[in-house]
């Protein structure tokens, strides 16, 4: 528990003043919604930049003296208002960029035409990120005018293309980001009603395997049986990468272990969608595997597609692979692991080439101190129930990126995210009474943040 900096009344004052506000700060969210600002290169950029104009101007409407910045990459926005003097500072982070929306027949509902079904807003950035962008911004409008802290806001334009050009940022604009306390709006909470602080991230690579066991496709009646085909010797390879349970086995990988929270198979199931007689794979417990433990995906292939296919051995073939690491793990050295491993392991002598394509660092938190402290008492204030520390298994590599330039700063990551989000993919939705406790518990870390500072 932390001292009460604020009265009970200050504090349902700013719950009153946020449930005033969030009739606006929907509708502005599902302005935002509207534009589909996909930062993958394949798709119009000028929607990203119709984004981030967009967000400057809300966050001109507060006040803040903001600049769209771009360094080589995605248009960011970064904006600031000074707060009572000598007042600590800090730094709020989201980003307007969103994922790919996919196949719009998966969708229920257009992906980019915010929709409301049984209390979620539905629609492609509806929780991942622009919503982390409103809950700032309803912070900020719940203490217009008696702002208690100094604030900076720094949206970024392509978080979901692996921020490449978010090095540039910091080396450029860093002394603009720098602050006592960063909130990082991209992750989410434990449960519905069961507020949450994430606390480790799992780090991530992508690599392409390639195989090669021909110098020209050839005829499989004719050669079938006595040349390997890539195709099969890909399959065979890709096999090697789990053992009989499911664990990963790239030999050297580090393992941590996740906290002690009550997380079932059932839940497992209901969360990630299991078949009925589909068997969760891996050992210990459910959190480390989902959060500490490494992992490894293959999320593409490329080979010939049915529709196409003949009675032919492939000479070639490739796969991409996803792999999560714990959040300790140095990147490049898991890369070097899984490379030795597969390039080891060649089928019946085929040609393995391995190339790293994407690297992130993991996370891991030291969440304590004061700042901690008011940043927990703010989630009671807003929920009525104590916040848990959690692990998240997804990978936020830009954050390793703000914790080695800002080491003194006190790094919260929180966010607008459920069990049922559904981020990245069809139907992506968030809880509307949740966005509206997590829109009360900012206004009210600042408020404490100012009150600790004048105590």
């Amino acid at each position: 528990m932390t001292d009460d900096v604020l009265t009970p009344d200050q504090i349902q004052s700013l719950r009153d003043r946020v449930a005033d506000l969030m009739p606006q700060v929907r509708a502005d969210l599902e302005s935002l919604i509207r534009i589909p600002s996909v930062s993958a290169a394949s798709f119009d950029q000028s929607q990203v930049a119709r984004s981030a104009d967009a967000v400057a101007g809300l966050l001109r409407a507060e006040g803040l003296d903001v600049e769209v910045v771009v360094e080589g990459g995605r248009p960011a926005v970064i904006g600031h208002v000074e707060g009572p003097d000598g007042a600590p500072t800090v730094t709020l982070y989201a980003h307007h960029d969103v994922q790919p929306p996919g196949d719009d027949a998966d969708w229920d509902s257009a992906p980019f035409e915010p929709t409301e079904r049984e209390g979620r807003l539905y629609g492609r950035g509806a929780a991942d990120d622009k919503a982390g962008v409103m809950a700032h911004l309803a912070a900020l409008r719940a203490h217009r005018g008696t702002l208690p802290v100094g604030v900076t806001v720094f949206v970024e334009g392509e978080e979901e293309s692996g921020s490449p050009s978010l090095p540039a940022i910091l080396e450029k604009h860093g002394d603009r980001l720098a602050a006592d306390a960063i909130v990082i709006a991209d992750s989410g909470n434990w449960a519905i009603g069961t507020p949450a602080l994430t606390t480790t991230l799992r780090g991530g690579i992508r690599a392409v395997v390639r195989v090669e066991t021909l110098d020209h496709s050839v005829h499989s009646g004719m050669f079938g049986g006595a040349v390997p085909d890539a195709v099969t010797a890909l399959v065979k390879l890709l096999a090697t990468l789990h053992d009989d349970d499911g664990n990963v086995a790239v030999r050297g990988l580090d393992e941590g272990l996740a906290a002690e929270l009550d997380y079932d198979e059932a839940r497992l199931r209901a969360e990630s969608g299991l078949l009925d007689g589909v068997e969760p794979i891996g050992t210990g417990s459910i959190l480390s595997r989902l959060w500490t433990k490494p992992s490894i995906t293959t999320i593409g292939i490329d080979a010939t597609s049915m529709e196409k296919a003949s009675n032919t051995l492939a000479a070639r073939a490739a796969a991409k692979l996803s792999m999560r690491i714990a959040p300790a793990q140095d990147p490049k050295k898991a890369f070097e692991l899984l490379r030795a491993h597969l390039e080891e392991r060649a089928p019946w002598g085929a040609r393995v080439t391995v190339e790293l394509t994407e690297e992130g660092s993991g996370f891991a938190a030291d969440a304590d101190g004061p700042i901690y402290d008011q940043a927990r008492a703010s989630f009671r204030d807003a929920w009525g129930v104590d916040p848990v520390d959690m692990g998240v298994g997804g990978s936020i590599p830009f954050i390793s990126d703000f914790a080695a330039r800002f080491p003194d700063a006190a790094i919260i990551v929180t966010g607008v995210e459920d069990p049922d989000t559904r981020a990245h993919g069809a139907n992506e939705s968030l809880h509307l009474e949740e966005f509206a406790r997590v829109c009360e518990a900012e206004a009210i870390f600042l408020a404490r943040l100012g009150a600790q500072h004048r105590g």
